[in-house]
Formats: structure tokens, C-alpha cells, sequence
């Protein structure tokens, strides 16, 4: 099983980014852009888990998540990966106006690796992925236009474990399915 840890933005503040994108999609062609279905903010990629290890993986997911409470987000500002000069990967940002998403993310890596799920060693930058460029791009405009997203505040009540079918979805994109919801607090 290919899973992941992540905070998926309730509907409302989905429709708002869409809503801002919306017209910057339509002149974005050199973009590969992200379904707004599969918009999350990742706290823990965990790769291939054997799925034997799920119910253990799912409880001590579970007992971190119950440590924390839950947290008051924002979507806003944007940015790219690597780099703004050479971007694969363009993104909008999360705030974090109440409680510590960086901690979550800690203990939910720490959690996953104690039944042997070992997340990958990426540095923890929370953000939501907006789209994809086919080459390293100078991507300073679109940064510069998407820095100006800033969705309504919502309060992360849950984790979500997510399982991700890679070239099932639309377009040759995953497909996410939800394995369990994990509650903060």
C-alpha cells in the first residue's frame, strides 16, 4: 500500500482556491495543474506499507493525532520547488493561526516509523500543490500572481491516512482513496 498522512482543506476553502485559480488555469497551458480533488497538505509520505502493518500503523497514527489539537489553518502565499528559477513543483502555503502543524508532523513521522511504516526524510514545509511543470521552469510570475491566495481560516479537526493508486486517476493521475480518519484531540 503506497500511503500518506495529510490534512485535506474542508470544501469551502477547496471551492475558494478554485474559484482564485480558475482563470489563472485557463492561461496556465505550461502547467500540468492538480485536481482540486486531491488538494491536501501532506505531514507524512510513508511510501509502500506492507498491509499487514495497517492496523498497527492506523492505531499508533491515531493515538499521536489524539496527543494534538486541533489546528486553525489558512491557505496563502505561494512558492515553488526546488526553486522559483528552476520549478518542478508550484504550490500556495499554509498559515498556521492556532496550534503547531510542524509537531503534528513530528509526531505523526515519529508514530509511523515505530511500526516500521518509515516515512521518507523530506523536510517538512506545509503546503498544498497547485501543479506541475513538464521541465525546470523560471517560475517567478506565477508565484508572484499566486501569492496574492488567501482562503477563509478553517480548523483541522482530523488527520486523514490516504492510500494513493498511482495512474488510476483522471489523466493518468492517482487516485486517493481514504483508508482513516484520525482524530486531533
Amino acid at each position: 500500500m503506497r500511503l500518506f498522512v495529510a490534512i485535506v482543506p474542508p470544501a469551502e476553502v477547496l471551492e475558494d482556491l478554485a474559484a482564485h485559480l480558475q482563470p489563472r488555469i485557463e492561461a496556465g497551458r505550461e502547467v500540468r495543474w492538480t485536481d482540486p480533488h486531491q488538494w491536501h497538505v501532506t505531514l507524512a509520505f510513508l511510501g509502500q506499507v506492507p498491509e499487514h502493518r495497517l492496523d498497527d500503523l492506523v492505531d499508533v497514527l491515531g493515538a499521536s493525532a489524539a496527543r494534538r489539537q486541533p489546528l486553525v489553518l489558512r491557505l496563502s502565499g505561494a512558492g515553488a520547488f526546488p526553486n522559483p528559477y528552476a520549478a518542478r513543483v508550484l504550490w500556495v502555503g499554509v498559515e498556521q493561526l492556532r496550534g503547531d502543524l510542524a509537531a503534528a508532523a513530528r509526531g505523526i513521522r515519529s508514530a509511523a516509523g515505530s511500526v516500521g511504516a518509515t516515512p521518507d526524510g523530506a523536510r517538512f514545509h506545509p503546503h498544498v500543490t497547485l501543479g506541475r511543470f513538464p521541465r525546470p521552469t523560471e517560475a517567478t510570475r506565477w508565484i508572484r500572481v499566486l501569492d496574492t491566495v488567501e482562503t477563509p481560516a478553517w480548523t483541522a479537526t482530523h488527520l486523514t491516512l490516504v492510500e494513493s493508486h498511482l495512474g488510476q486517476g483522471r489523466g493518468g493521475r492517482p487516485r486517493y482513496e481514504v483508508v482513516a480518519e484520525l482524530p486531533l484531540g
